[in-house]
């Protein structure tokens, strides 16, 4: 059984900036394609950016451009998101997991916990 936990949110100013990390445990994720979604009050889930297994390519959202670097390390089975410049619109739960192109693959983990960022204008 895969177990996804995503740590390293928190309440932040606009403007300041955070670095998420997923860690999968119970599955070597070092052949997946790696993601992190994001869902915001009242809305549905959705893509935030992906990365490689090789960590050489990654594809982001427009709204995340050149704020959001994600990262990962196939050694200790963890992904990482860090987020600078970040805006009030970028207040969601976030979670991580495998992707296909920019969907969930679902064959790979459930869905973990997720963690809270919240930005204040």
């Amino acid at each position: 059984q895969v177990q996804l936990v995503e740590t390293g949110g928190g309440l932040v100013q606009a403007g300041e900036s955070l670095r998420l990390s997923c860690v999968a445990s119970g599955r070597t994720f070092s052949n997946y394609p790696m993601g992190w979604f994001r869902r915001a009050p009242g809305k549905e889930r959705e893509f935030v950016a992906s990365i490689d297994w090789s960590g050489f390519n990654s594809d982001y959202t427009d709204s995340v451009k050149g704020r959001f670097t994600i990262s990962r390390d196939n050694t200790k089975n963890t992904l990482y998101l860090q987020m600078n410049s970040l805006k009030p619109e970028d207040t969601a739960v976030y979670y991580c997991n495998a992707i296909l192109g920019r969907r969930v693959n679902n064959e790979f983990a459930s869905w973990g916990q997720g963690t809270q960022v919240t930005v204040a204008s």
